[in-house]
């Protein structure tokens, strides 16, 4: 996709980088063009990590849903936070080296919001 003559990945078609020390966390300002490209579910907490919550009719369907997400963490080497049970899948997303949001996150919850 080209925007304004530069070409553009959706941010789910992009893969999370390693992050290192030192580099800063994205602050309101650098976040809202990223939440944007996001499900509207997707809340920033804090301005330190990303949190959504999914419902589901079951235990199983939830269950489910974050072994598949846990396989995308996996694949991506960048791994959220998990809170599962009955009917319920909530997910919490942060760069926990930076201690803060980093452009990685949005790429995972991207990705999420694709399943």
């Amino acid at each position: 996709m080209i925007y304004h003559g530069v070409e553009f990945f959706p941010l789910h078609e992009k893969r999370c980088i390693p992050c290192e020390d030192g580099v800063p966390t994205l602050g309101g300002t650098e976040q809202k063009p990223l939440l944007s490209q996001l499900d509207e579910s997707w809340t920033v907490v804090g301005g330190h990590h990303l949190e959504r919550t999914w419902d589901f009719d079951d235990f199983q369907s939830a269950l489910d849903f974050v072994n598949l997400a846990g396989a995308i963490c996996e694949e991506q080497s960048h791994h959220a936070d998990f809170d599962l049970g009955w009917g319920r899948a909530k997910v919490k997303i942060w760069t926990h080296k930076i201690d803060g949001l980093s452009e990685s996150d949005f790429v995972l919850a991207a990705k999420l919001d694709q399943l």
